[in-house]
């Protein structure tokens, strides 16, 4: 039975990463598909410089919603259906299938984000808030400062297993996350990394608006 949990938590998160944000607003409002435009990418930073400021906020927002919504449905399926052995093992697979969906959407053609905000989403449900806050403010000092997104994105998370082991005294599970995470989010943006070295990084700019 409990095979049956995970197996449910793990596909309902999948699915939910699959509905690509970015994609479907562009189409829905802006008849426009972004990962025709910009970076290609299908997630809020190229919202944001293609659509303008507005439609990459909310992007930001419901992939990060989504990110969160999938931790919390994975311990609700738990509690109504049957209690596992372990809780916090369930929300976990349930925040890797819920990024990976964002990564690979099956509702289009899988071809979508870096699953940087579903990411947060899934942090947020994990770790405890004051690490959040923590992780948010530097990722804030970095993006005013420099105007790279994905600069702030690097940085916060190779700042986590920091946190998470040194200060926060998380679980060997969070601990293996934390690391998981600050090996994939410098490895999605090589590209991004191999810009910033040569100079060639789009920064963010807020005057666009749409």
């Amino acid at each position: 039975m409990e095979g049956v949990v995970y197996a449910v938590a793990i596909v309902a998160a999948y699915l939910i990463g699959s509905f690509s944000t970015a994609v479907w607003l562009g189409k829905w409002i802006y008849k426009l598909d972004v990962r025709e435009h910009g970076s290609g990418n299908a997630g809020a930073t190229n919202t944001l410089r293609v659509l303008g400021t507005k439609a990459g906020i909310i992007v930001l927002l419901i992939d990060v919603l989504k990110g969160w919504i999938a931790v919390f449905l994975a311990g609700l399926v738990s509690e109504l259906a049957l209690e596992v052995s372990n809780l916090q093992l369930l929300k976990v697979a349930a925040g890797v299938a819920v990024v990976s969906g964002h990564i690979y959407p099956l509702y289009t053609k899988f071809k979508g984000g870096k699953g940087i905000a579903t990411m947060l989403g899934v942090i947020i449900g994990l770790f405890p808030w004051q690490l959040i806050l923590i992780e948010i403010g530097l990722f804030a000092i970095v993006f005013l400062s420099t105007r790279y997104v994905s600069l702030g994105s690097i940085v916060v998370a190779l700042a986590l297993p920091v946190l998470s082991i040194w200060f926060f005294d998380s679980s060997i599970i969070l601990q293996v996350i934390s690391g998981v995470v600050a090996l994939v989010v410098p490895v999605t943006h090589r590209g991004n990394i191999k810009r910033l070295k040569e100079g060639r990084e789009s920064k963010i700019s807020f005057d666009k608006e749409k």
